[in-house]
């Protein structure tokens, strides 16, 4: 019984480690498109594309 309840619990924290990969990887695509639109805003500004659309 115990080795049955370790591979359930393996499977669970297995499946909760791919379905936390898988929000990150959502959340890097995102940051990368806003990055990138940013990117291509900041060149379109008037005053010859020298603007910063962030702080650092």
């Amino acid at each position: 019984m115990v080795p049955l309840l370790l591979v359930l619990l393996l499977a669970l924290i297995l499946f909760g480690a791919g379905f936390a990969i898988k929000i990150l990887w959502w959340v890097a695509v995102v940051v990368l498109v806003l990055w990138l639109l940013g990117f291509v805003m900041r060149s379109n500004t008037a005053g010859g594309g020298r603007g910063r659309w962030y702080r650092w």
